[in-house]
């Protein structure tokens, strides 16, 4: 299950799910240790360490599972390793960033908020995308990548299999209409026909 190609749609849905669950883990940590009150009105530094060291915990855990849906999708796509690898490493910086902006920001002051932390999620998105909209490699297990859909009949073959299909059979070879070849014709005058007589 975990070492599985995925195509667009499931990278999509996995991608969607795992946003939202960290998401509502983020929210289960602040509420768990200080609070939404006690984050809005404290001091920045050790007060909210707690808090802090929990959202990097559950943060660095959703960027390996996003590493896991990355390569794997790259394994399917033909993308570049590359971008695959920048993706993976920028989201544990920003997992990082994440948390150390919540242990610093001060609330009702914007200048307290490092405007890299944006710059960095957009490219991640960017790189993200990259990922989703690469072509999958010729010769992927169909079956393997819509195995989480049901289809009623079965999947309709391409033209091109169907062209490879008809090169395939053997051309039967043309068979060349016998000639027979005209009955010799003797020397001299030819002689007159007649029905049962010598000509004259």
């Amino acid at each position: 299950m975990f070492t599985s190609n995925i195509g667009r749609m499931r990278f999509f849905l996995y991608s969607l799910g795992l946003s939202v669950a960290e998401v509502v883990a983020i929210i289960i940590c602040i509420i768990g240790t200080i609070g939404f009150e006690g984050l809005v009105y404290s001091a920045p530094g050790p007060s909210r360490q707690g808090m802090a060291g929990a959202v990097l915990v559950f943060s660095l855990i959703f960027v390996v599972l996003r590493s896991n849906i990355a390569l794997r999708r790259g394994r399917d796509a033909n993308g570049r390793r590359w971008i695959v690898w920048s993706y993976i490493v920028l989201s544990g910086f920003y997992a990082v960033l994440q948390a150390g902006t919540l242990l610093v920001i001060k609330f009702g002051d914007p200048e307290s908020v490092p405007g890299g932390l944006n710059l960095l999620g957009l490219s991640i998105f960017g790189l993200w995308c990259s990922i989703l909209w690469a072509k999958p490699v010729a010769g992927s297990n169909i079956e393997e990548l819509t195995s989480m859909f049901d289809f009623d009949g079965p999947l309709p073959t391409s033209a091109r299999a169907d062209r490879t299909a008809a090169s395939n059979v053997p051309a039967t070879p043309r068979v060349a209409a016998a000639r027979v070849p005209p009955a010799p014709q003797p020397f001299g005058r030819s002689r007159a026909a007649g029905f049962g007589k010598r000509g004259v």
